[in-house]
Protein backbone atom coordinates (compact mmCIF):
# COMPACT_ATOMS: atom_id res chain seq x y z
CA UNK A 1 0.00 0.00 0.00
CA UNK A 2 1.01 3.70 -1.18
CA UNK A 3 2.02 5.05 2.58
CA UNK A 4 0.37 7.93 1.43
CA UNK A 5 -2.51 6.34 1.14
CA UNK A 6 -2.03 5.63 5.12
CA UNK A 7 -1.97 9.18 6.09
CA UNK A 8 -4.49 10.22 8.24
CA UNK A 9 -6.35 13.67 8.72
CA UNK A 10 -5.06 15.02 12.11
CA UNK A 11 -7.66 15.41 14.88
CA UNK A 12 -8.73 19.08 14.35
CA UNK A 13 -11.01 21.31 16.47
CA UNK A 14 -10.71 25.07 16.05
CA UNK A 15 -11.04 26.98 19.76
CA UNK A 16 -14.35 28.85 19.82
CA UNK A 17 -15.07 31.75 21.94
CA UNK A 18 -18.28 33.85 22.47
CA UNK A 19 -16.27 37.00 22.11
CA UNK A 20 -18.13 39.95 21.51
CA UNK A 21 -16.68 42.95 19.72
CA UNK A 22 -13.91 45.25 21.33
CA UNK A 23 -16.49 47.99 21.29
CA UNK A 24 -18.95 45.73 23.13
CA UNK A 25 -16.80 44.75 26.15
CA UNK A 26 -16.28 48.58 26.70
CA UNK A 27 -16.93 50.06 30.31
CA UNK A 28 -16.65 54.03 30.52
CA UNK A 29 -13.39 54.82 33.27
CA UNK A 30 -11.73 51.25 32.19
CA UNK A 31 -7.86 52.34 31.41
CA UNK A 32 -5.15 50.64 29.59
CA UNK A 33 -2.46 53.25 30.25
CA UNK A 34 -2.55 56.45 32.44
CA UNK A 35 -0.55 59.21 30.68
CA UNK A 36 1.47 61.19 33.25
CA UNK A 37 0.48 64.83 33.29
CA UNK A 38 2.49 67.78 31.87
CA UNK A 39 5.25 68.64 33.62
CA UNK A 40 3.92 72.69 35.08
CA UNK A 41 7.08 74.45 33.89
CA UNK A 42 6.60 73.02 30.75
CA UNK A 43 3.25 74.38 30.60
CA UNK A 44 4.44 77.37 31.36
CA UNK A 45 7.01 77.64 28.96
CA UNK A 46 5.65 75.79 25.90
CA UNK A 47 1.73 76.11 26.62
CA UNK A 48 -0.57 73.55 25.51
CA UNK A 49 0.50 71.79 22.25
CA UNK A 50 -3.42 71.27 21.57
CA UNK A 51 -3.92 75.45 21.41
CA UNK A 52 -1.39 76.04 18.38
CA UNK A 53 -4.29 73.52 16.28
CA UNK A 54 -5.93 75.18 13.42
CA UNK A 55 -9.86 75.49 14.31
CA UNK A 56 -10.81 72.45 11.84
CA UNK A 57 -8.32 70.30 13.12
CA UNK A 58 -9.89 69.98 16.58
CA UNK A 59 -12.82 67.42 17.66
CA UNK A 60 -15.94 68.98 19.14
CA UNK A 61 -16.12 65.45 21.31
CA UNK A 62 -13.27 63.28 21.94
CA UNK A 63 -13.35 59.62 19.57
CA UNK A 64 -15.51 57.13 20.69
CA UNK A 65 -12.62 54.54 21.53
CA UNK A 66 -13.38 51.55 23.39
CA UNK A 67 -12.41 51.56 27.19
CA UNK A 68 -10.71 48.28 28.78
CA UNK A 69 -7.66 47.53 30.73
CA UNK A 70 -4.64 45.93 29.53
CA UNK A 71 -5.22 42.46 30.12
CA UNK A 72 -8.38 42.78 29.06
CA UNK A 73 -7.21 44.28 25.44
CA UNK A 74 -4.91 41.16 25.82
CA UNK A 75 -7.29 38.21 26.10
CA UNK A 76 -9.19 40.08 23.72
CA UNK A 77 -6.88 39.60 20.90
CA UNK A 78 -5.12 36.21 21.59
CA UNK A 79 -8.83 34.68 21.86
CA UNK A 80 -9.65 36.22 18.67
CA UNK A 81 -6.29 34.73 17.17
CA UNK A 82 -7.28 31.00 18.20
CA UNK A 83 -10.30 31.93 15.93
CA UNK A 84 -7.87 32.13 12.62
CA UNK A 85 -6.03 29.79 10.16
CA UNK A 86 -2.84 30.60 8.59
CA UNK A 87 0.38 29.79 6.77
CA UNK A 88 2.22 29.70 9.81
CA UNK A 89 -0.92 27.39 11.31
CA UNK A 90 -1.29 24.97 8.92
CA UNK A 91 -0.98 23.68 5.29
CA UNK A 92 -1.74 26.96 3.36
CA UNK A 93 -1.44 25.07 -0.09
CA UNK A 94 -5.27 25.58 -1.12
CA UNK A 95 -4.74 29.81 -1.02
CA UNK A 96 -4.89 29.07 -4.99
CA UNK A 97 -2.65 32.23 -6.99
CA UNK A 98 -1.69 33.38 -3.91
CA UNK A 99 1.72 32.06 -3.37
CA UNK A 100 1.13 31.00 0.60
CA UNK A 101 4.93 30.25 1.76
CA UNK A 102 7.36 30.43 4.71
CA UNK A 103 8.01 34.15 5.65
CA UNK A 104 11.53 33.80 7.80
CA UNK A 105 10.96 35.09 11.14
CA UNK A 106 14.75 36.53 10.94
CA UNK A 107 13.67 38.67 8.22
CA UNK A 108 10.85 40.14 10.22
CA UNK A 109 13.40 41.10 12.57
CA UNK A 110 15.60 42.46 10.37
CA UNK A 111 12.73 44.52 9.01
CA UNK A 112 11.29 45.53 12.79
CA UNK A 113 15.15 46.79 13.67
CA UNK A 114 15.36 50.47 14.55
CA UNK A 115 18.04 50.83 11.88
CA UNK A 116 14.63 50.44 9.55
CA UNK A 117 11.60 51.48 11.75
CA UNK A 118 13.33 54.86 12.77
CA UNK A 119 14.19 56.61 9.78
CA UNK A 120 12.43 58.92 7.86
CA UNK A 121 12.20 58.98 3.77
CA UNK A 122 12.24 62.96 4.15
CA UNK A 123 15.78 62.73 6.04
CA UNK A 124 18.96 64.21 4.04
CA UNK A 125 20.00 61.42 1.35
CA UNK A 126 23.27 61.16 3.35
CA UNK A 127 21.65 59.81 6.57
CA UNK A 128 19.75 57.10 4.15
CA UNK A 129 22.70 55.51 2.20
CA UNK A 130 21.79 52.19 3.45
CA UNK A 131 17.73 52.20 2.71
CA UNK A 132 19.22 53.55 -0.78
CA UNK A 133 22.11 50.77 -1.00
CA UNK A 134 19.42 48.43 -0.99
CA UNK A 135 16.90 50.01 -3.38
CA UNK A 136 19.70 50.14 -5.58
CA UNK A 137 21.11 46.86 -5.03
CA UNK A 138 17.43 45.17 -5.33
CA UNK A 139 17.29 47.16 -8.88
CA UNK A 140 20.68 45.01 -9.84
CA UNK A 141 19.03 41.57 -8.94
CA UNK A 142 15.95 41.92 -10.37
CA UNK A 143 17.50 43.06 -13.52
CA UNK A 144 19.28 39.40 -13.45
CA UNK A 145 16.19 37.71 -12.37
CA UNK A 146 14.30 39.15 -15.72
CA UNK A 147 16.58 40.44 -17.79
CA UNK A 148 15.39 44.01 -18.48
CA UNK A 149 16.83 47.32 -17.01
CA UNK A 150 15.73 49.04 -15.01
CA UNK A 151 13.80 48.39 -11.92
CA UNK A 152 11.44 51.20 -9.45
CA UNK A 153 10.34 49.50 -6.16
CA UNK A 154 7.53 52.40 -5.71
CA UNK A 155 4.13 50.17 -5.94
CA UNK A 156 2.33 49.00 -3.26
CA UNK A 157 1.48 45.71 -4.61
CA UNK A 158 1.24 43.63 -7.85
CA UNK A 159 -2.01 45.00 -9.15
CA UNK A 160 -0.46 48.74 -8.37
CA UNK A 161 2.17 47.54 -10.30
CA UNK A 162 0.29 47.05 -13.15
CA UNK A 163 -1.06 50.73 -13.22
CA UNK A 164 2.19 51.54 -13.10
CA UNK A 165 2.51 49.43 -16.62
CA UNK A 166 -0.11 50.83 -18.07
CA UNK A 167 0.93 54.23 -17.37
CA UNK A 168 4.17 53.76 -18.91
CA UNK A 169 2.22 52.07 -21.86
CA UNK A 170 0.18 55.42 -22.21
CA UNK A 171 2.96 57.40 -21.71
CA UNK A 172 5.22 56.18 -24.28
CA UNK A 173 2.47 56.02 -26.85
CA UNK A 174 1.98 59.55 -26.25
CA UNK A 175 5.54 60.47 -26.30
CA UNK A 176 5.35 59.01 -29.88
CA UNK A 177 2.02 60.85 -30.82
CA UNK A 178 0.00 57.85 -31.41
CA UNK A 179 -1.97 58.09 -28.04
CA UNK A 180 -5.36 58.48 -29.80
CA UNK A 181 -4.92 55.98 -32.08
CA UNK A 182 -3.50 53.22 -30.03
CA UNK A 183 -6.44 52.49 -27.07
CA UNK A 184 -6.75 48.69 -26.94
CA UNK A 185 -5.04 46.41 -24.31
CA UNK A 186 -4.74 42.54 -25.61
CA UNK A 187 -4.79 40.50 -22.44
CA UNK A 188 -5.93 36.44 -22.17
CA UNK A 189 -8.88 35.40 -20.08
CA UNK A 190 -6.65 33.29 -17.39
CA UNK A 191 -4.08 36.46 -17.46
CA UNK A 192 -4.67 37.99 -13.83
CA UNK A 193 -8.27 39.94 -13.77
CA UNK A 194 -6.08 42.91 -12.81
CA UNK A 195 -4.34 42.96 -15.60
CA UNK A 196 -7.42 43.74 -17.81
CA UNK A 197 -8.78 45.47 -14.88
CA UNK A 198 -5.92 48.84 -14.10
CA UNK A 199 -5.90 49.11 -17.65
CA UNK A 200 -9.39 49.49 -17.81
CA UNK A 201 -9.16 51.82 -15.38
CA UNK A 202 -6.88 54.21 -16.94
CA UNK A 203 -9.42 54.42 -20.05
CA UNK A 204 -8.06 51.33 -22.38
CA UNK A 205 -10.18 48.99 -24.06
CA UNK A 206 -9.71 45.34 -23.50
CA UNK A 207 -9.38 42.39 -25.99
CA UNK A 208 -9.68 39.51 -24.48
CA UNK A 209 -8.29 36.22 -25.93
CA UNK A 210 -9.53 32.92 -25.34
CA UNK A 211 -7.90 29.14 -25.32
CA UNK A 212 -7.72 27.43 -28.36
CA UNK A 213 -8.39 23.73 -28.19
CA UNK A 214 -5.26 22.35 -26.49
CA UNK A 215 -6.09 24.94 -23.96
CA UNK A 216 -3.47 27.24 -24.78
CA UNK A 217 -3.88 30.82 -25.58
CA UNK A 218 -4.84 31.15 -29.18
CA UNK A 219 -2.65 32.64 -31.73
CA UNK A 220 -4.76 32.87 -34.09
CA UNK A 221 -7.20 35.05 -32.16
CA UNK A 222 -3.97 37.67 -31.14
CA UNK A 223 -3.06 37.61 -34.92
CA UNK A 224 -7.15 38.38 -35.61
CA UNK A 225 -7.03 41.32 -32.56
CA UNK A 226 -4.15 42.77 -32.75
CA UNK A 227 -3.59 46.13 -35.55
CA UNK A 228 -2.76 49.81 -35.39
CA UNK A 229 -4.81 50.25 -32.39
CA UNK A 230 -2.92 48.14 -30.19
CA UNK A 231 -0.89 49.53 -27.32
CA UNK A 232 0.10 47.07 -25.90
CA UNK A 233 -0.52 42.98 -24.83
CA UNK A 234 -1.17 42.43 -20.68
CA UNK A 235 -0.60 38.45 -20.06
CA UNK A 236 0.33 36.25 -17.10
CA UNK A 237 2.70 33.18 -18.35
CA UNK A 238 1.74 30.46 -16.94
CA UNK A 239 -1.69 31.43 -16.83
CA UNK A 240 -3.73 31.42 -13.65
CA UNK A 241 -4.05 27.85 -14.83
CA UNK A 242 -0.93 27.13 -14.10
CA UNK A 243 -0.34 26.43 -18.03
CA UNK A 244 2.69 27.96 -19.87
CA UNK A 245 2.44 29.34 -23.15
CA UNK A 246 4.66 27.66 -24.91
CA UNK A 247 4.17 30.34 -28.21
CA UNK A 248 4.90 33.43 -25.74
CA UNK A 249 7.83 34.56 -28.08
CA UNK A 250 5.60 34.30 -31.39
CA UNK A 251 2.56 36.59 -29.22
CA UNK A 252 5.32 39.23 -28.13
CA UNK A 253 6.31 39.03 -31.69
CA UNK A 254 3.04 39.86 -33.19
CA UNK A 255 2.79 43.07 -31.40
CA UNK A 256 5.90 44.14 -31.74
CA UNK A 257 5.26 44.09 -35.48
CA UNK A 258 2.01 45.96 -35.06
CA UNK A 259 3.94 48.66 -32.83
CA UNK A 260 2.51 47.83 -29.71
CA UNK A 261 4.48 47.09 -25.89
CA UNK A 262 4.78 43.71 -24.25
CA UNK A 263 4.31 43.45 -20.65
CA UNK A 264 4.75 40.52 -18.35
CA UNK A 265 2.10 40.11 -15.53
CA UNK A 266 5.12 37.45 -13.09
CA UNK A 267 2.63 37.15 -10.38
CA UNK A 268 3.01 33.56 -11.48
CA UNK A 269 6.58 33.67 -11.36
CA UNK A 270 7.29 31.30 -8.49
CA UNK A 271 8.15 28.05 -10.56
CA UNK A 272 10.37 30.94 -13.44
CA UNK A 273 12.93 32.22 -11.23
CA UNK A 274 16.50 31.12 -12.27
CA UNK A 275 14.34 29.29 -15.52
CA UNK A 276 12.72 31.59 -17.87
CA UNK A 277 13.78 35.35 -17.98
CA UNK A 278 11.24 38.35 -19.43
CA UNK A 279 13.69 39.51 -21.77
CA UNK A 280 13.92 36.34 -23.70
CA UNK A 281 10.24 36.03 -24.30
CA UNK A 282 10.20 39.81 -26.05
CA UNK A 283 9.00 41.57 -22.95
CA UNK A 284 8.96 45.35 -22.76
CA UNK A 285 7.97 45.54 -19.41
CA UNK A 286 7.45 43.49 -16.23
CA UNK A 287 6.80 43.36 -12.69
CA UNK A 288 7.19 40.90 -9.91
CA UNK A 289 5.37 41.22 -6.56
CA UNK A 290 7.71 41.03 -3.38
CA UNK A 291 5.24 40.14 -1.23
CA UNK A 292 4.70 36.09 -1.96
CA UNK A 293 6.99 35.21 -4.50
CA UNK A 294 10.66 37.14 -2.86
CA UNK A 295 9.11 35.80 1.00
CA UNK A 296 7.49 38.23 2.55
CA UNK A 297 4.00 38.08 3.23
CA UNK A 298 1.43 38.09 1.10
CA UNK A 299 -0.13 41.39 0.37
CA UNK A 300 -3.73 41.05 2.42
CA UNK A 301 -1.14 40.38 5.26
CA UNK A 302 1.42 42.38 4.45
CA UNK A 303 2.51 44.94 3.55
CA UNK A 304 3.34 44.56 -0.08
CA UNK A 305 5.21 45.46 -2.64
CA UNK A 306 5.67 45.20 -6.78
CA UNK A 307 8.82 45.29 -8.41
CA UNK A 308 8.22 47.60 -12.01
CA UNK A 309 10.46 46.90 -14.52
CA UNK A 310 11.70 48.14 -17.95
CA UNK A 311 13.92 48.25 -21.18
CA UNK A 312 16.29 50.87 -21.35
CA UNK A 313 14.09 52.82 -23.87
CA UNK A 314 11.82 52.97 -21.36
CA UNK A 315 13.45 53.46 -18.64
CA UNK A 316 12.92 57.68 -18.59
CA UNK A 317 9.03 56.95 -17.90
CA UNK A 318 9.21 54.74 -14.80
CA UNK A 319 8.05 56.58 -11.67
CA UNK A 320 10.22 59.03 -10.12
CA UNK A 321 12.61 58.98 -7.71
CA UNK A 322 15.28 56.54 -8.98
CA UNK A 323 18.32 55.58 -7.07
CA UNK A 324 21.62 56.47 -8.79
CA UNK A 325 24.89 55.81 -7.39
CA UNK A 326 27.98 57.78 -8.09
CA UNK A 327 31.25 56.32 -6.72
CA UNK A 328 30.29 55.01 -3.43
CA UNK A 329 27.55 57.48 -2.47
CA UNK A 330 23.87 56.60 -3.51
CA UNK A 331 21.15 59.44 -4.25
CA UNK A 332 17.59 60.10 -5.33
CA UNK A 333 17.27 61.40 -8.99
CA UNK A 334 14.03 63.31 -9.14
CA UNK A 335 15.17 64.28 -13.14
CA UNK A 336 13.24 62.20 -15.11
CA UNK A 337 10.79 64.88 -17.46
CA UNK A 338 9.04 62.12 -19.17
CA UNK A 339 8.45 60.12 -15.95
CA UNK A 340 4.90 59.14 -14.98
CA UNK A 341 5.43 60.70 -11.73
CA UNK A 342 4.67 59.33 -7.90
CA UNK A 343 2.01 56.66 -8.07
CA UNK A 344 2.63 56.26 -4.35
CA UNK A 345 4.12 58.29 -1.41
CA UNK A 346 8.19 58.16 -0.88
CA UNK A 347 10.19 55.24 -2.54
CA UNK A 348 8.06 52.23 -1.78
CA UNK A 349 7.23 49.93 1.23
CA UNK A 350 10.47 49.50 2.66
CA UNK A 351 10.12 47.01 5.08
CA UNK A 352 8.63 44.58 2.26
CA UNK A 353 11.68 45.60 0.27
CA UNK A 354 13.84 45.01 2.66
CA UNK A 355 12.45 41.36 3.70
CA UNK A 356 12.42 40.40 0.02
CA UNK A 357 16.12 41.62 -0.18
CA UNK A 358 17.48 39.37 2.71
CA UNK A 359 15.51 36.67 1.18
CA UNK A 360 16.98 37.29 -1.90
CA UNK A 361 20.55 37.45 -0.16
CA UNK A 362 19.82 34.08 2.05
CA UNK A 363 19.03 31.84 -0.95
CA UNK A 364 21.55 33.82 -4.09
CA UNK A 365 21.04 32.48 -7.48
CA UNK A 366 21.22 28.35 -7.33
CA UNK A 367 18.76 28.71 -4.28
CA UNK A 368 16.30 31.22 -6.43
CA UNK A 369 16.57 28.34 -9.34
CA UNK A 370 15.88 25.42 -6.31
CA UNK A 371 12.79 27.18 -5.44
CA UNK A 372 10.89 27.06 -8.57
CA UNK A 373 12.76 23.60 -9.43
CA UNK A 374 10.68 22.33 -6.01
CA UNK A 375 7.82 24.35 -6.53
CA UNK A 376 7.37 22.66 -9.61
CA UNK A 377 7.74 19.61 -8.58
CA UNK A 378 5.10 19.94 -5.80
CA UNK A 379 2.57 21.15 -7.99
CA UNK A 380 2.89 18.57 -10.47
CA UNK A 381 2.76 15.77 -7.48
CA UNK A 382 -0.10 17.42 -6.14
CA UNK A 383 -2.01 17.05 -9.67
CA UNK A 384 -1.07 13.64 -10.04
CA UNK A 385 -2.18 12.76 -6.98
CA UNK A 386 -5.75 14.68 -7.29
CA UNK A 387 -6.63 13.86 -10.57
CA UNK A 388 -6.59 9.95 -8.75
CA UNK A 389 -9.66 11.26 -6.53
CA UNK A 390 -12.54 10.76 -7.76
CA UNK A 391 -14.73 13.33 -9.21
CA UNK A 392 -11.96 15.48 -9.85
CA UNK A 393 -10.49 17.02 -13.64
CA UNK A 394 -8.20 19.64 -14.46
CA UNK A 395 -9.66 21.46 -17.61
CA UNK A 396 -7.58 22.56 -20.55
CA UNK A 397 -4.23 21.21 -21.87
CA UNK A 398 -4.59 17.72 -20.55
CA UNK A 399 -2.20 15.61 -20.12
CA UNK A 400 0.64 18.48 -20.13
CA UNK A 401 2.60 19.54 -16.36
CA UNK A 402 1.05 22.92 -15.39
CA UNK A 403 4.03 24.97 -13.92
CA UNK A 404 3.54 26.22 -10.28
CA UNK A 405 -0.40 25.73 -9.78
CA UNK A 406 -3.51 24.07 -10.79
CA UNK A 407 -7.14 25.22 -11.46
CA UNK A 408 -9.01 22.03 -11.07
CA UNK A 409 -12.63 21.20 -11.08
CA UNK A 410 -15.18 19.28 -8.79
CA UNK A 411 -17.80 19.56 -11.64
CA UNK A 412 -17.47 15.55 -12.19
CA UNK A 413 -18.51 15.45 -8.31
CA UNK A 414 -21.17 17.61 -8.23
CA UNK A 415 -22.85 16.14 -11.04
CA UNK A 416 -22.60 12.86 -9.40
CA UNK A 417 -23.40 13.70 -5.89
CA UNK A 418 -24.76 17.18 -5.93
CA UNK A 419 -22.06 18.18 -3.29
CA UNK A 420 -21.36 21.59 -4.39
CA UNK A 421 -17.46 23.50 -4.08
CA UNK A 422 -18.43 25.34 -1.28
CA UNK A 423 -19.41 22.14 0.72
CA UNK A 424 -16.32 21.02 0.61
CA UNK A 425 -14.85 24.31 1.54
CA UNK A 426 -16.71 24.26 4.50
CA UNK A 427 -15.74 20.85 5.19
CA UNK A 428 -11.63 21.08 4.71
CA UNK A 429 -11.97 23.48 7.36
CA UNK A 430 -12.91 20.79 9.67
CA UNK A 431 -9.54 19.11 8.88
CA UNK A 432 -7.88 22.64 9.60
CA UNK A 433 -7.27 23.44 6.13
CA UNK A 434 -8.13 26.40 3.55
CA UNK A 435 -8.92 25.80 -0.14
CA UNK A 436 -9.84 28.30 -2.58
CA UNK A 437 -11.73 28.80 -5.66
CA UNK A 438 -10.97 31.05 -8.10
CA UNK A 439 -11.36 34.62 -9.18
CA UNK A 440 -12.80 35.66 -12.27
CA UNK A 441 -13.25 34.29 -14.99
CA UNK A 442 -15.44 31.71 -13.42
CA UNK A 443 -15.64 29.55 -16.83
CA UNK A 444 -14.00 26.39 -14.50
CA UNK A 445 -17.30 25.15 -13.22
CA UNK A 446 -16.97 24.15 -9.86
CA UNK A 447 -13.17 25.73 -9.54
CA UNK A 448 -10.53 24.95 -6.61
CA UNK A 449 -6.99 26.29 -6.83
CA UNK A 450 -3.88 24.76 -5.34
CA UNK A 451 -0.32 26.27 -5.26
CA UNK A 452 2.12 23.89 -3.37
CA UNK A 453 5.36 26.54 -3.64
CA UNK A 454 8.46 25.25 -2.71
CA UNK A 455 7.64 25.75 1.42
CA UNK A 456 5.66 22.16 2.10
CA UNK A 457 7.42 18.49 2.51
CA UNK A 458 5.95 16.08 0.77
CA UNK A 459 4.39 14.77 4.82
CA UNK A 460 2.53 17.61 4.62
CA UNK A 461 1.41 17.49 0.87
CA UNK A 462 -0.01 13.99 1.84
CA UNK A 463 -1.92 15.37 4.53
CA UNK A 464 -3.97 17.65 2.66
CA UNK A 465 -4.40 15.24 0.34
CA UNK A 466 -6.04 12.86 2.46
CA UNK A 467 -8.32 15.52 3.56
CA UNK A 468 -9.59 15.45 -0.32
CA UNK A 469 -9.79 12.10 -0.31
CA UNK A 470 -11.60 11.42 2.46
CA UNK A 471 -14.05 14.59 1.37
CA UNK A 472 -14.62 12.69 -2.14
CA UNK A 473 -15.39 9.52 -0.21
CA UNK A 474 -17.37 11.48 1.97
CA UNK A 475 -19.50 13.27 -0.66
CA UNK A 476 -20.00 9.88 -2.78
CA UNK A 477 -21.11 7.68 0.84
CA UNK A 478 -22.53 10.40 2.92
CA UNK A 479 -23.13 13.63 1.13
CA UNK A 480 -24.75 15.15 4.15
CA UNK A 481 -21.93 15.16 6.70
CA UNK A 482 -20.43 17.95 3.98
CA UNK A 483 -24.18 19.28 3.64
CA UNK A 484 -23.59 20.31 7.24
CA UNK A 485 -20.12 21.11 7.29
CA UNK A 486 -18.29 22.43 9.13
CA UNK A 487 -18.06 20.72 12.17
CA UNK A 488 -14.99 21.68 14.19
CA UNK A 489 -15.00 25.40 13.36
CA UNK A 490 -15.80 28.49 15.18
CA UNK A 491 -18.87 29.29 13.21
CA UNK A 492 -21.57 27.33 11.21
CA UNK A 493 -22.15 28.38 7.63
CA UNK A 494 -23.42 32.21 7.57
CA UNK A 495 -25.55 32.10 4.57
CA UNK A 496 -25.83 34.73 1.96
CA UNK A 497 -29.60 36.07 2.88
CA UNK A 498 -27.02 38.80 5.56
CA UNK A 499 -24.35 39.36 2.32
CA UNK A 500 -27.12 39.52 -0.68
CA UNK A 501 -28.70 42.48 1.57
CA UNK A 502 -27.07 45.88 1.48
CA UNK A 503 -29.28 47.01 4.15
CA UNK A 504 -27.75 44.55 6.45
CA UNK A 505 -24.20 45.50 5.60
CA UNK A 506 -22.36 47.09 8.79
CA UNK A 507 -18.57 46.97 7.98
CA UNK A 508 -17.68 49.51 10.62
CA UNK A 509 -19.10 49.89 14.35
CA UNK A 510 -20.38 53.50 13.38
CA UNK A 511 -22.24 51.79 10.71
CA UNK A 512 -23.85 49.17 12.99
CA UNK A 513 -24.77 51.96 15.46
CA UNK A 514 -26.46 54.01 12.56
CA UNK A 515 -28.44 51.05 11.51
CA UNK A 516 -29.12 50.07 15.13
CA UNK A 517 -30.29 53.90 15.50
CA UNK A 518 -32.74 53.72 12.62
CA UNK A 519 -34.38 50.17 14.04
CA UNK A 520 -32.65 48.19 12.26
CA UNK A 521 -31.28 45.41 14.71
CA UNK A 522 -28.41 43.67 13.82
CA UNK A 523 -26.84 39.83 14.50
CA UNK A 524 -23.56 40.38 14.89
CA UNK A 525 -22.32 37.20 16.38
Amino acid sequence: MDKQDTINTRQFHQAKWDEPIIFELSEPGKKGIISPRTDLKILEERGNAFDTFPGKLKRKTPPDLPELGQMEVVKHYLRLSQENLGADLNVDIGQGTCTMKYNPKINDKIAGSEKIMKVHPYQDEQTLQGILQILFDMNLYFRQISGLDRFSFQPASGSHAILGMASIVRAYHQKNTSEKIRDEIITTIFSHPSDAAAAKTIGYKIITLFPDENGYPDVDALKAAVSDKTAALFITNPEDTGIYNPKIREFTRLVHDNGGLCCYDQANANGLLGIARAREAGFDICFFNLHKTFGTPHGCGGPGAGALGVIKPLERFLPSPLVEKTNDQYALNWNLPDSIGKIRQFYGTIPAIVKAYAWIRALGAEGLKKVSQTAVLNNNYMMKKILEIKGVSAPFAPGRIRIEQVRFSFEKLYEDTGVTFEDIQARMADFGFHIWSSHHPHIVKQPFTIEPTESYSKLELDEYLAGLQKISKEAYETPEILKTAPHNSVTRRPGHKTLDDPLKWAVTWRAYLKKCNAGQRLRIR
